[in-house]
């Protein structure tokens, strides 16, 4: 019995596939070297923040630049410059080079007239800022999957499949966020509560114990509240989870488990809000991964709780 669509909720249990089917590397490219940059963007400091700012802002510069060049538009210096490819893992600036071109070309030859990194503009029509919403999004997928651990989400898929109790922690915009996890996860008979209150999140986290699981959303891995949350749940023994987009914030640094985003951000829509789609994904991913661990459960919990609300649905009037 396959769960479909509509009883999984968020996304498709797929039937097994051929192993010669394209992987998301393969299809989008994500091992490029831009989107290295991005994901280590948030780790680098100083004089590398700086080296990586410049290649993410005019990426076919850097690619027609010499050492010397990019390092005195980054206002930095050549060592610097050998410092930053080498934390990309490339042998040296050549090899740098050598792939941004290839990725800068590939984007001209797919028509990719979108700049990610251009401001969006209070007279710029809506076909040109729904243009740039997408972009920036499909850019922050993209750089999320390449920067998925498999592993991580299969450990969390596993503590959350056989936990006695799942608890949620967010405040403002990833409370709704971990709503969502806990209503998908509610359906399929998984006893899961979101707390976004920190009085409340702490009493519940203080009950919680070995078997049972703690997930707190935070993009900045910063967040106060839902740091001391996961904290205190795990104090007392139960298994905890962070989504975040710092894989060395203090959020990070307390967890059991880190799930890793990536953003886009754009005006108007800061790294915050830009990492809501691909926290939706992350957390899409762990639901699917809990419902292929408890299949026969999750098939047969979301049959009743589809036929508890049916009497609320409209009927289409025959004419």
């Amino acid at each position: 019995m396959t769960i479909t669509t509509a009883e999984a909720g968020l996304g498709v249990v797929p039937a097994p596939r051929e192993a010669s089917h394209l992987t998301i590397a393969e299809i989008d490219h994500s091992d490029s070297v831009l989107a290295r940059v991005r994901l280590q963007l948030p780790e680098f400091t100083g004089a590398l923040q700086r080296v990586a700012e410049q290649v993410l802002a005019d990426p076919a510069g850097a690619a027609r630049a010499t050492i010397v060049e990019l390092a005195e538009r980054s206002g930095t210096s050549p060592a610097t410059i050998t410092r930053f490819c080498r934390a990309l893992g490339f042998e040296g600036y050549a090899d740098l080079r050598l792939g941004i071109a290839g990725e800068t070309g590939r984007a001209a030859r797919a028509g990719w007239s979108v700049d990610i990194g251009r401001e969006i503009q209070p007279t710029d029509p809506l076909d040109r800022v729904l243009n740039q919403i997408m972009a920036a999004d499909t850019l922050a997928m993209r750089d999320t999957a390449a920067r998925m651990d498999f592993a991580a989400v299969a450990r969390a898929a596993d503590a959350v499949a056989s936990a006695g109790r799942v608890d949620i922690y967010g405040a403002s915009g990833s409370a709704l966020v971990g709503e969502e996890l806990q209503f998908s996860l509610h359906r399929i008979g998984v006893p899961t509560w979101a707390w976004t209150d920190i009085h409340n999140g702490l009493a519940s986290a203080s009950l919680l114990g070995k078997g049972d699981v703690a997930l707190g959303v935070s993009h900045s891995g910063q967040t106060r509240e839902t740091i001391e949350m996961i904290a205190e749940a795990g104090s007392h023994g139960a298994t905890t989870i962070a989504l975040t987009s710092f894989p060395r914030s203090p959020l990070a640094d307390v967890a059991d488990i880190v799930l890793l985003t990536a953003t886009q951000a754009t005006t108007f829509r800061p790294d915050a809000l830009s990492a809501r789609h691909p926290q939706l994904v992350v957390l899409d991913l762990l639901y699917i991964a809990v419902a292929q661990r408890t299949h026969e459960r999750s098939h047969a919990a979301f049959q009743r709780t589809a036929r508890a609300v049916e009497a609320h649905r409209i009927k289409e009037v025959a004419e």
